[in-house]
């Protein structure tokens, strides 16, 4: 039963109002959270913390629909579908370049339709889930060390998120070993990378079509090597994967499970203005099947493999491969407007394992900053995305079958076309208020559907 249904059916208050509360509880503990901070990150830098906090709650409005499958986001409006994160980032210098950072969170909530129904999904806040009770976990504990090239000189970098003040070499080696998010290091993008502060849409904060490595929380274990140099940077990095799709646990036999991801980086200057463009290369290798066996598996009945691509079963056959290409690319035209462009393109041969079911992808939005209305620390974006998937995963769908994600049991493919606007305020020192509109077309990929009208409200405290 959806939690939230308009008109005639139950509204399960119980669970939003744990969230409520929890949020309650983490707004009392900031200020003695803030006290320890300010010690910490400014007496000898050895320390340094900081606190996040994010309440989204969306609604969408009823939309036509021929028909429905078991991933279909639902026809009937939904209103409340609320999400909470709060983050403790906690980070400590251990020796000349090394550090050890822990992030212990709270992540709890749902999403519309159980955020399913859309590949571009609605809240980059929200995971597809089992129990959406307010837990405990650590998302990251990772060491860093960095390592000076030759006779470098030194910069000082700011203390912020995971990041100790300090000096660090121009010209350096930065090795990052443990637990993250393979997207803290990859993928960046100044105006669209951040569900907490930015867009909400999954194929606005990363690139949709990267099927990037992580668990359904989106942390991975790993290691990322970064060469940094003043004006450009290459990565490489070898994490494991899921070893049910997009479920927590991962993968840990890694001779034939694992995934590795390399970006080019080149910082550039556009009158004067700052920008960068980035260019991926991933390779994953998990028990995905293809989509070729999903349809056989159709034609077969058989349960157990398409349990297995919707990420209900444990595959017991290795090597499920998925190679892509991505391109993303920022720039500041002046202090008042941002722009920012992505694109995406994986095979599209063996099943989505780890992120969303997007084969294709290209977007682009502009940032405004409220410089012109007298509030310089606003922020309006708007941005639009095209996705689309192979002919594979199309027939797949076609005839029937469910990823993890979308599936309406019959497909009349068409692209699915996003547009996501917001206006972020800022309404105090710590806190941050942002109203939200996405429209849908073709929710996932079919044109018997839709459009759809989304609407958030957010949350944000941070310091």
């Amino acid at each position: 039963m959806r939690d939230f249904i308009l008109k005639g059916t139950k509204f399960k208050w119980n669970k939003v109002k744990k969230i409520i509360t929890l949020s309650l509880i983490q707004l009392i503990k900031m200020p003695f959270a803030l006290a320890q901070t300010n010690v910490d990150s400014t007496k000898d830098s050895k320390w340094n913390s900081h606190f996040q906090l994010t309440v989204i709650s969306q609604n969408h409005l009823a939309f036509s629909a021929l028909y429905s499958g078991k991933n279909s986001l639902s026809d009937s409006s939904e209103w409340g579908a609320t999400s909470i994160t709060s983050t403790l980032f906690l980070g400590r210098k251990l020796w000349k370049g090394g550090a050890f950072y822990l992030n212990p969170e709270i992540s709890g909530g749902e999403g519309l339709s159980y955020s399913q129904g859309v590949a571009g999904a609605l809240n980059g806040e929200t995971y597809r889930v089992g129990n959406p009770t307010p837990r405990l976990f650590i998302a990251r504990a990772y060491f860093q060390q960095q390592i000076p090239l030759g006779n470098s000189s030194y910069e000082n970098v700011e203390d912020d998120v995971n990041q100790i003040k300090d000096k660090v070499p121009v010209n350096r080696i930065t090795i990052n070993a443990g637990k993250f998010a393979i997207s803290d290091f990859y993928d960046d993008n100044k105006y669209s990378h951040d569900p907490r502060t930015q867009f909400l849409n999954w194929s606005l904060m990363a690139n949709g079509a990267w099927d990037y490595p992580a668990n359904t929380r989106g942390y991975t274990y790993g290691i990322v090597t970064e060469l940094i140099k003043p004006k450009w940077a290459i990565r490489l990095s070898s994490v494991a994967v899921p070893k049910i799709a997009n479920a927590p646990q991962m993968e840990y036999n890694i001779t034939k499970a694992h995934s590795e991801t390399i970006e080019f980086e080149r910082k550039i200057v556009l009158n004067k203005k700052p920008g960068d463009i980035r260019f991926t290369i991933s390779d994953t290798h998990s028990r995905a099947p293809s989509y070729a066996e999903g349809l056989k598996a159709i034609e077969d009945n058989d349960t157990y493999l398409l349990n297995v691509i919707s990420g209900k079963a444990e595959g017991d056959v290795y090597g499920g491969k998925k190679f892509g290409l991505g391109f993303s690319a920022d720039q500041e035209l002046n202090n008042e407007i941002g722009i920012f462009m992505r694109a995406g393109w994986n095979d599209g041969k063996d099943v989505t394992w780890a992120f969303t079911e997007i084969d294709q992808t290209l977007s682009e939005g502009i940032s405004l900053k409220g410089i012109r209305w007298n509030r310089p620390t606003d922020v309006f974006a708007i941005a639009s995305v095209i996705n689309g998937i192979s002919a594979p995963h199309r027939d797949f769908l076609a005839a029937g079958g469910y990823g993890f994600i979308i599936g309406d049991g019959k497909l009349n493919y068409g692209h699915e076309g996003i547009i996501e606007c917001y206006y972020n305020a800022f309404l105090s020192t710590y806190l941050w208020l942002t109203l939200d509109y996405q429209f849908v077309n073709n929710p996932a990929y079919n044109k018997d559907r839709g459009p759809v009208n989304v609407f958030a409200v957010r949350g944000h405290v941070a310091f």
